[in-house]
């Protein structure tokens, strides 16, 4: 599937994941995809894994970071780089918005 080369934020709809959290999936290509993630305070991202390399960028907020046993608070400017297999998850201390990069792209996004 062929994305635009331009991307309007408040035309994309929001999924619902539960638990205070949703996603955009902002746009894509065979190489890497970018999705916005939000953050009700409170709300946990699950120590998970994925074979896919991960960028992430805070847009707002602030997050307690877990990668490989490792934690560190976050906040708005901030970046944080997880390995592909890393273990790693986020919990909110303060709403926000978490944006995503991914390579290669998460085709289990695009069929959830």
């Amino acid at each position: 599937m062929t994305q635009p080369v331009f991307c309007n934020d408040a035309l994309i709809e929001w999924t619902d994941l539960g638990e205070g959290v949703k996603r955009k999936i902002m746009t894509w290509d065979e190489r890497i995809m970018i999705v916005k993630v939000a953050f009700e305070k409170g709300s946990i991202g699950t120590v998970h894994q994925h074979i896919h390399t991960q960028m992430t960028f805070i847009e707002s907020g602030r997050f307690e970071v877990e990668i490989d046993g490792q934690k560190q608070l976050l906040s708005k400017g901030d970046v944080f780089r997880i390995p592909a297999n890393a273990l790693h998850g986020v919990v909110c201390m303060e709403a926000g918005v978490l944006i995503d990069a991914f390579s290669p792209i998460r085709e289990d996004f695009l069929t959830s």
